[in-house]
């Protein structure tokens, strides 16, 4: 039987169809080839269109048949990974009412704040793990406050993966892990969060219903199977957001084990059995796709999977930008190969990769991107594009060391070979800096959200079984380089930086 993943993500829509007998990826297709739009009308703000993300997946699945490589029709099940945190909002006819604020806004960081001190700093941290901060429930607050004829038309919230799902089936459902990254969540009450709902004076009915992670969100439509060449009735059975979605496809479902991403945004991924919590709130606490509540009422049962999550949102974005800044002239492996002709250290020249958004590590300071210490008669576009990696390096170690404070020391990560991590001077300055080795794998959200959907459907009686041919393709062991004097520079300039808010 075949499966079929979508990634939804904020770049664009990559589709996949997976054998179920080995997890071998039969064809792969993304949506579009170049970088989708982010629409940005005013400094801070980041909005996409749902419609588009749709209509960018339907061609995603078109482009994926075109390639004759399988029989659609072979398609067991649907499984959608896709960027977290986006506010969604439809009317009673499903459709949408406005541009999704994804999750690089920065608008509604102040609204979240306040919440976080009127509802209180324990409160929230012991009951919602995170301070409502500028995720899903405090955009909604924002949409509330400055766009109130259109809020009086909501029917029903959705997180990006959600929506999708509703094109496909004409259901509209949630689960605990996506209610969970929208601050929605009460891990002691295992409900919905009166706190929130009350201090934001938000009705609950907005709530989708609720479902498992992996279950039966739907089935694809007449209408939808005609216009994609699926099989009616495929069912969806599985959601998650693309840093829990990373983790299941990095088979990181227990405690102790860490996954790492380091696409458009940097997440290092830890999976904790306790319902742990930063306090000072810069890295975040989610339920993990695995993570089952126990009944309200009787306070027993469940199994508690918390995925601990830091982002830093200016990773393979910065690295765009420099590519663009530099004129576009080398491809990113090009661009790695010139990087890679530099000395670790980049001759001083040093790059704090920050300048999209918010940083939740930085207690929600938007600093922008810094490039320091620049020698006009030394410094070269290759010296750029070494300084630029090595700095987001070092960024993942600034947010390593505070996962440390918070009880995460991982012996190994594991990552996709995918994006930054296909470049040696990105995974080598990556793994001498944070001094732990990397195992990497062929993997990506696409062909993990297709695992996801066997394991929802039944086609793997467990992750387990899913996973048991799982095996690295590449391990980069820290060496004999240094960089922790480079780091401690970097680390100096940081702080400068950060001491001027």
């Amino acid at each position: 039987m075949l499966l079929l993943g979508l990634d939804i993500g904020t770049s664009s829509i990559k589709a996949s169809v997976v054998d179920s007998n080995n997890l071998h990826c039969i064809a792969s297709a993304q949506y579009p080839e170049t970088e989708a739009e982010i629409i940005a009308v005013e400094s801070g703000w980041a909005e996409q269109s749902p419609e588009k993300w749709w209509e960018h997946a339907q061609l995603a699945i078109l482009k994926l048949h075109a390639q004759k490589k399988y029989n659609p029709d072979a398609i067991a099940a649907i499984g959608i990974a896709y960027q977290m945190h986006g506010l969604v909002v439809v009317d009673k006819q499903q459709q949408v009412l406005r541009n999704s604020i994804i999750w690089c806004d920065s608008r509604a960081v102040e609204i979240g704040d306040k919440a976080f001190a009127t509802i209180g700093r324990e409160k929230c941290l012991r009951h919602l793990l995170n301070s409502p901060g500028n995720f899903t429930a405090s955009k909604l607050a924002w949409v509330k406050e400055n766009e109130p004829d259109l809020y009086s038309k909501i029917y029903k919230i959705m997180l990006p993966g959600d929506f999708i799902s509703m094109k496909l089936t004409g259901e509209i459902t949630t689960s605990i892990s996506a209610l969970s990254e929208g601050v929605f969540w009460d891990f002691q009450e295992n409900g919905l969060s009166k706190d929130v709902f009350a201090y934001f004076s938000i009705s609950p009915s907005f709530i989708p219903e609720i479902k498992e992670v992996f279950a039966e969100h739907g089935k694809v439509t007449a209408t939808v199977a005609s216009a994609l060449s699926l099989r009616e009735g495929i069912p969806v059975t599985y959601k998650a957001g693309d840093q829990p979605n990373n983790a299941l496809s990095l088979n990181v479902l227990e405690p102790g084990e860490v996954a790492a991403t380091a696409g458009t945004s940097g997440v290092i991924y830890g999976i904790s059995d306790q319902l742990t919590y930063d306090n000072e709130s810069r890295i975040n606490s989610f339920a993990h796709v695995n993570h089952r509540a126990s009944s309200p009422s009787e306070r027993v049962g469940g199994e508690v999977r918390v995925g601990v999550l830091l982002c830093i949102n200016g990773t393979g974005i910065l690295n765009r930008w420099v590519k663009n800044i530099t004129g576009n002239k080398y491809s990113y492996t090009q661009i790695n190969q010139l990087a890679g002709e530099v000395a670790p250290g980049s001759d001083g020249l040093t790059v704090l990769p920050f300048g999209n958004g918010a940083e939740r590590m930085l207690n929600n300071k938007n600093i922008g991107a810094h490039i320091s210490d620049v020698d006009v008669n030394k410094h070269t576009e290759a010296h750029i594009f070494r300084a630029a990696q090595e700095g987001i390096a070092f960024a993942f170690r600034y947010g390593l060391d505070i996962m440390k404070e918070n009880g995460m020391h991982p012996k190994v990560i594991r990552a996709g070979k995918a994006n930054m991590f296909l470049s040696n001077v990105f995974s080598g300055s990556f793994v001498n800096t944070l001094n732990i080795p990397v195992e990497l794998y062929n993997c990506d959200g696409s062909v993990g959200a297709a695992t996801g959907a066997g394991i929802g459907s039944g086609i793997f009686s467990s992750a387990k079984e899913a996973f048991q041919n799982f095996k690295p393709v590449e391990i980069v062991e820290p060496g004999n380089i240094n960089h922790e004097e480079h780091y401690q520079n970097w680390l100096g300039h940081l702080n400068r930086v950060l001491n001027r808010f």
